[in-house]
């Protein structure tokens, strides 16, 4: 049996909330965590990259232990704003008739308090890695990239990967993500030349070029989906013309797609496919991608196994292993090892009032011990 935990994972959840931490995130949130690891044996490593627009960022690392097994998890304590609204004070944590209420409750604080409390709990003679972002939520130029490329020079390597995002539905340990469909964002111009609209021959429209290729463009089936992944998406997130006149041909017109694609594709190819159907509609198109991540599966194994078995341990519940939702930081630490998510209730994030059961931060913490003595017995 593992000893009694001596963290409190309510109090750091709260002491991590209370750090306004909007991403980029630096400084006093990461004094929080040091503080907190540094008691349980750890070595922590703070560092600082990067500069503005999408920097500076503030990264940890921390180890503890040696051998195997060696056991990642993964996080961030970057927010996004706060916006209006709320109850009570957004970095003010309270806790309401069982809810501990702030922003990152969910997302994801109350996981790396868990993570930690229960690094506490549960005797662990391999090695823990702990590879947490202050830039999750934002471009993630120097985020978790960064903390590969320092993992890599350090020589630390683990050989399994949780990251805590909030993959949980309807009750905590109903879903384990297994992988995550890629993500690009294409960006259309459209060059014309202006003119009046009683004389269109001495002018060029581009709007109608534009839209012809958008009307084929959402016409696309990409794919029908396989076995662990739904159909691949395009959407259309934008049109812009910027025209005030009523009696004038405008000069250009923009737009922009977004694809969500399972593992048949690769972000580079789809990209492609979408400036080909652009261009035969519009020649001088100006069409500019942005991959933000590629689709990645990690096949049920044994670290799927583990969790599910931890989570039935806990909760009674075996939990579905999905690869829906956006991207998260997975898709960059699926370089390292296998990597799964599996986290708090997803159904508050990025809102107002956003908050955890408190009674969920104690089933998470047990959780996440009870699949570190699991590593720690099947590398025995």
């Amino acid at each position: 049996m593992s000893a009694p935990a001596t963290v409190d994972v309510v109090a750091l959840a709260c002491a991590l909330i209370d750090v306004e931490s909007v991403t980029p995130a630096q400084g006093a949130v990461f004094d929080v965590l040091e503080a907190a690891l540094l008691p349980l044996g750890f070595a922590v490593d703070r560092f600082t990259v990067g500069e503005a627009p999408d920097g500076p960022v503030e990264n940890l690392l921390a180890t503890r232990g040696s051998g195997a097994p060696h056991l990642a998890f993964a996080g961030h304590v970057d927010v996004v704003p706060a916006g209006d609204g709320w109850t009570s004070p957004a970095f003010t944590s309270e806790v309401r008739d069982g809810l501990l209420y702030g922003r990152g409750a969910v997302d994801m604080k109350g996981a790396v308090a868990a993570f930690i409390a229960a690094a506490d709990a549960a005797a662990h003679a391999g090695q823990v890695t702990l590879v947490i972002t202050g830039d999750e939520e934002g471009p993630a130029t120097y985020g978790t990239v960064a903390l590969i490329e320092r993992m890599r020079a350090r020589g630390i390597a683990p050989e399994l990967c949780l990251v805590g995002e909030p993959t949980s539905a309807r009750q905590v340990g109903d879903t384990i993500k297994i992988g995550r469909r890629g993500s690009v964002n294409i960006s259309i111009a459209v060059p014309g030349r202006q003119g009046h609209v009683a004389y269109p021959h001495l002018a060029d429209n581009p709007i109608p070029k534009l839209v012809a290729a958008l009307v084929e463009l959402d016409a696309l089936v990409l794919d029908e989906g396989n076995a662990w992944f739904q159909p691949s998406n395009l959407e259309v997130t934008d049109i812009t013309v910027g025209n005030p006149a009523t009696n004038v041909i405008p000069a250009a017109a923009t737009a922009r797609v977004s694809i969500r694609f399972n593992d048949e594709h690769r972000g580079d190819e789809l990209a492609a496919r979408v400036a080909g159907i652009v261009h035969r509609h519009a020649p001088d198109a100006v069409v500019t991608p942005r991959v933000s991540g590629e689709a990645f599966l990690t096949e049920p194994g044994r670290l799927s196994a583990m969790l599910s078995a931890a989570i039935l341990d806990e909760t009674g519940l075996t939990p579905e292993l999905s690869t829906t939702g956006g991207t998260s930081d997975a898709r960059f630490l699926r370089a390292l090892c296998p990597v799964v998510e599996f986290g708090l209730l997803n159904a508050t994030m990025h809102q107002r009032d956003e908050a955890v059961a408190v009674d969920d931060l104690h089933a998470l913490t047990r959780i996440y011990a009870n699949l570190l003595r699991r590593a720690l017995a099947a590398a025995a």
